[in-house]
């Protein structure tokens, strides 16, 4: 559905968390949104700043949800699906930001909110379907970076059959979430640098597995997610072993990618530096000399909280509600 109202209602649950603020700040900065409430059950009543303006968080049980046309749900995982259906049956439409309707965990009849994702056999962009879904499963922050790099090498057939995929994936504490952990103190990850979810145990794998079988992938994807002393960001390296060596390992991503307004490819190796506060995701990949079997490695980095997260959000919201899709958007 178009509007062709100056500004058109949206709100958030579960305001008061690390991708809840950055979205009310992304919509306050927005020249089509305006935002219709916030609610934080345990903040309600209290006042914060985001993108320049001043919120008051409500409880989710005093808002109107009928009153946004599209709700923007960042509860916590295991939370967030019985709000996604009392959205849906007050009119609403729904991005879910958390992992209870992604592949892998049971998203049935929600659509997966990767825009630039090619699925299905004919090989349309998910952000067709985005365009008409009333829910959408927002990605994860991991599978973001990954599942980009990945995607075009397994659509074109040239990851080895059998092939064991390394994934390995650096992120800033606020993926962590705000809730208050000794582990995640400023003293206890200051000047330190640990990997965690080890063995293949962390929940994000079973999204990516998931989508990658869509993708008619034949391989193991290992994954060890690990935490940087940093707020913000994702830097993953991923080893892929391919049935040939490429000449120029970037031109399929180019090729794949030219047409994307979030997606950079580059000769240069990104940094945290390059996409922080970005809904971008930089990627470079290059051949790894002296393997016996020709292997690719893939440098991907995006900010957590803004294409991992609260951007992604923002900008699937923006193809539901027929929106130019980087409206709003840093880029």
């Amino acid at each position: 559905m178009h509007y062709d109202v100056n500004t058109i209602p949206v709100g958030v649950l579960g305001a008061s968390g690390y991708a809840g603020r950055e979205l009310c700040a992304l919509i306050a900065g927005h020249p089509r949104l305006s935002l219709a409430f916030a609610t934080a059950n345990e903040q309600r009543g209290q006042t914060v700043r985001a993108g320049g303006r001043t919120i008051t968080f409500q409880s989710p049980d005093d808002v109107a949800l009928d009153s946004a046309a599209v709700v923007f749900c960042a509860l916590p995982h295991g939370a967030s699906l019985p709000w996604v259906t009392r959205a849906r049956e007050a009119g609403a439409r729904v991005v879910d930001l958390s992992s209870d309707l992604r592949p892998g965990h049971g998203g049935a009849g929600a659509v997966y909110g990767m825009p630039e994702l090619r699925a299905g056999a004919n090989g349309t962009l998910l952000r067709e379907a985005i365009r008409t879904a009333d829910v959408v499963a927002n990605p994860g922050c991991y599978p973001t970076s990954i599942l980009l790099a990945l995607a075009p090498l397994v659509r074109a057939g040239i990851v080895a059959r059998g092939a064991t995929v390394i994934a390995n994936a650096a992120s800033g504490v606020s993926g962590a979430g705000n809730s208050p952990k000794r582990e995640y103190l400023f003293a206890e990850v200051s000047d330190d640098y640990r990997a965690y979810g080890v063995g293949n145990t962390h929940r994000h794998l079973r999204e990516m597995t998931a989508t990658l079988d869509t993708l008619g992938a034949d391989a193991d994807l290992v994954f060890t997610p690990h935490l940087l002393p940093v707020a913000r960001g994702i830097l993953s390296t991923i080893t892929i072993p391919l049935t040939s060596a490429l000449a120029d390992p970037l031109a399929l991503y180019r090729d794949t990618y030219a047409d994307e307004p979030f997606i950079e490819v580059t000769d240069a190796q990104p940094t945290l530096h390059d996409v922080a506060r970005r809904n971008v995701v930089r990627l470079t990949a290059t051949m790894i000399a002296g393997t016996r079997t020709p292997t690719l490695l893939v440098t991907s980095a995006i900010d957590n909280l803004v294409k991992g997260a609260s951007g992604q959000a923002l900008q699937n919201a923006n193809l539901m509600l027929g929106l130019d899709e980087t409206l709003g958007l840093p880029t």
